[in-house]
């Protein structure tokens, strides 16, 4: 059985495939918004710029959020809901997971982008 690191790594591989410059370097800066801002902030910064490389990187995280069942669905507007009411515990956790995902997918796009 995989580890949740090998778990982090196999998803982000699998959702970087095909991403562009514009993503990698959203991706790049995507922990320092997180960490500035909050989890939901830097969501709500993704979906309102409603261009692709932007929605593509929040149905990323959320998709990992649903999978780790730390947002209830993948739908930006369901999962901000499930992240406004969750307990405290469970938005750093949250927070965390979206973090650690970044690292791989930053490093992974990294690599599929400079292939371009």
């Amino acid at each position: 059985m995989a580890t949740l690191e090998q778990q982090r790594a196999a998803y982000a591989w699998e959702h970087v495939e095909g991403c562009n410059k514009d993503y990698m370097n959203l991706a790049k800066g995507a922990p320092a918004l997180i960490m500035n801002n909050g989890l939901m902030q830097a969501l709500a910064f993704y979906q309102s710029k409603d261009k692709r490389h932007h929605l593509a990187l929040n149905r990323h995280i959320l998709g990992w959020l649903h999978q780790q069942s730390l947002v209830e669905e993948t739908d930006f507007a369901q999962a901000m809901g499930s992240l406004h009411q969750a307990e405290p515990d469970a938005y750093r956790r949250a927070t965390r997971e979206a973090l650690e995902l970044l690292k791989w997918i930053r490093q992974f796009a990294a690599v599929v982008a400079g292939e371009d």
